[in-house]
């Protein structure tokens, strides 16, 4: 008797975003990005990634993208490698595959089953709270 997988157990919903930049998987970045809107990142940057203060900002992470640097954004989904903190004022997302060397800062966190983590997690207590601010009291 045969056994047929008619559907795979998803633990977290998929995050409807758009992007409005799209570093592809052969683009190396040296140096700090600024994303004003929500940016997909499939290549390597060697540097902090962050959002302009007040803008509703996605940064993704996927499977092809390494992060050398700091991470800050309103939600960050991470399905490739960090090597750095990851801070996000709204919801970080670990998806299978990710991989963090690092500290996480949520407020919001789900994570999904084969995801690696070597770090801290630490809940922000006011959603609102700025996650550069987080950064500059530690």
């Amino acid at each position: 008797m045969a056994f047929k997988q008619s559907h795979a157990i998803r633990l977290l919903d998929p995050s409807r975003e758009t992007f409005g930049s799209i570093i592809g998987p052969d683009l190396e970045i040296f140096g700090k990005i600024v994303a004003t809107k929500s940016l997909r990142i499939d290549g390597t940057i060697i540097g902090d990634v962050v959002t302009k203060h007040g803008a509703d900002v996605c940064i993704a992470l996927g499977k092809t993208g390494l992060v050398q640097g700091n991470i800050f954004g309103v939600r960050v989904l991470v399905a490739g490698r960090v090597e750095g903190n990851v801070h996000a004022s709204e919801r970080v997302e670990l998806h299978s595959g990710a991989d963090v060397h690092g500290d996480i800062v949520y407020a919001q966190i789900g994570i999904e089953h084969g995801a690696r983590l070597s770090g801290k997690l630490s809940k922000i207590a006011d959603k609102n709270a700025s996650p550069e601010n987080d950064l500059e009291n530690s």
